[in-house]
């Protein structure tokens, strides 16, 4: 194998994990019945005129598994923190008692469980196509190679094949996760 094909390779591979860890990062997000600080990520709240990260104006618990509490680090944030939850839609509503913010899940319905089902795998088809992208610029990259002369022909195909063997590889992480994610928003 060349130092060319090593480098396509190489950087088809950091593009696809990538793509993985973007995937593991959304799908934490959507939560499977039990509660997880990750499932405030992404909010963000108006800071003194700044959009701050909810993650750095309060610290974010789970005492048990249905419940979620914020405790801002200035008791003048709790309105602002609770608005910007509200806000974000994730389908719960937030309880202010003045000291801190606490977020009790419900539990989840049937028709929720497939709705978040639906959301999953709109995610993993989402880093399905990422993982195409890069298959496609990989050989793409291979092609024009092999015109310049640089890589003889079947180094070429050698190389193709070893492109499409990587992409399988990285589809199957894809279902794997997917399947543990089910696994888990589907367990009552």
């Amino acid at each position: 194998m060349t130092e060319e094909v090593k480098a396509c390779m190489e950087k088809q591979k950091a593009q696809m994990e990538a793509a993985l860890q973007y995937l593991e990062k959304e799908l934490g997000r959507i939560r499977a019945g039990k509660a997880s600080p990750q499932m405030l990520e992404g909010i963000r709240v108006d800071y003194y005129g700044n959009m701050t990260p909810l993650d750095q104006v309060g610290a974010i618990n789970t005492p048990d598994a249905r419940q979620i509490v914020v405790q801002p680090w200035e008791k003048k944030m709790l309105p602002v923190i609770e608005k910007a939850i509200l806000a974000a839609n994730l389908g719960f509503t937030p309880q202010n008692n003045g000291e801190v913010i606490r977020i009790t899940l419900p539990p989840l319905s049937e028709d929720r469980r497939k709705e978040m089902m639906k959301k999953c795998r709109a995610e993993g088809e989402n880093a399905k196509v990422v993982i195409r992208n890069t298959r496609r610029d990989a050989n793409e990259e291979i092609k024009k190679l092999g015109k310049d002369k640089v890589l003889p022909e079947d180094a070429a195909k050698q190389a193709e094949k070893d492109i499409q063997d990587q992409t399988d590889k990285y589809v199957a992480k894809v279902d794997a996760i997917l399947a543990e994610k089910e696994k888990d928003i589907m367990t009552v």
